[in-house]
């Protein structure tokens, strides 16, 4: 490349505090944990923005949060990594988002979040996301329905590369997908959610391609992903896992930056799944999210893979 990828990242800012226990608490139950609350930037969008920016991208993030405490902090945490947050507004009066998190000895999780600031998302960050020119525009689903649509609109206008993490999937998912969208991302379990019944795999990609997504890429967690069309099965890497907390939107994040510079279809989500697994090897959200150095001792996978990569014209 003779510059660095850009990637414009429209979605959510949470503050995480994260709570390690010896198994995920079911109904009722109290699970007491033997270490301390981390307390530490999150959200889905940040956490993408953030991941790409330690891949090599140059990043903007676009999103909304309070003018608290931990508005102030995330914004901090976003300029530290050298992401512009200029686009970030500051929304008077609302409380930031929160995620509270607990994740298990075999470093599975689950997760609550307060959306605060990032539901009030509208047509000012449709506007914003387009405000400088990108590589590729990253989009999760942790902001209104409406807002994805907005962008997603706009982007086929101007005919912007679009990453659309479906991720957790909204009511009316299927429709977000029916103008077409370059590049979506999701899990099974959203994936069922998109088709509005149980679908896994291969099957699940095919038919999501279908609706409307040019490639369709569902994660199978330590087993990898599965891309249409095709299908190409991109089997994972296996590591010594802690917790899965962010692996997805270093997969996310990882893809955007590799479609950025110019990696072919399956080397992008092979590199995804690398960088995705190696975020699994150390804890939290943001602090676990892989650069290429984490990334090559994970896995063995150079970053970005340069026999995959395209020379500019």
């Amino acid at each position: 490349m003779r510059q660095r990828p850009r990637v414009t990242v429209v979605g959510s800012l949470n503050t995480d505090i994260s709570l390690a226990v010896p198994h995920l608490p079911g109904p009722g139950e109290t699970v007491l944990s033997a270490s301390g609350a981390v307390v530490g930037g999150g959200g889905k969008g940040a956490n993408q923005a953030v991941a790409a920016a330690r891949l090599g991208a140059a990043v903007r993030m676009v999103g909304c949060c309070g003018d608290d405490d931990f508005g102030a902090g995330l914004r901090a945490g976003l300029a530290a990594e050298g992401v512009d947050a200029a686009g970030v507004r500051v929304v008077t009066g609302a409380a930031s988002g929160v995620a509270l998190i607990t994740v298990d000895a075999a470093g599975e999780n689950a997760i609550a979040v307060a959306a605060g600031a990032n539901g009030l998302a509208g047509e000012q960050e449709v506007a914003a996301a387009f405000a400088a020119p990108c590589d590729a525009l990253v989009l999760s689903a942790e902001i209104p329905p409406t807002v994805l649509a907005g962008v997603l609109d706009r982007a086929r206008q101007a005919g912007v590369l679009c990453v659309l993490n479906l991720a957790p999937a909204p009511d009316g998912a299927a429709g977000l997908l029916a103008g077409g969208v370059d590049w979506l991302v999701v899990n099974e379990q959203e994936a069922a959610v998109v088709l509005g019944r149980p679908a896994a795999g291969e099957a699940a990609a095919a038919e999501l391609a279908g609706l409307g997504a040019h490639h369709a890429v569902v994660t199978l967690g330590a087993a990898g992903a599965v891309l249409a069309p095709g299908p190409v099965t991109v089997p994972g890497f296996p590591v010594a896992s802690v917790d899965s907390v962010g692996a997805g939107d270093a997969f996310v994040a990882a893809l955007a930056v590799a479609l950025a510079a110019g990696v072919e279809p399956a080397g992008a989500v092979r590199a995804a799944c690398a960088a995705g697994a190696a975020a699994t090897t150390r804890r939290g959200a943001q602090a676990a999210l892989p650069g290429p150095a984490d990334v090559l001792a994970a896995t063995g996978v150079a970053w970005p893979l340069p026999e995959h990569v395209k020379t500019p014209p």
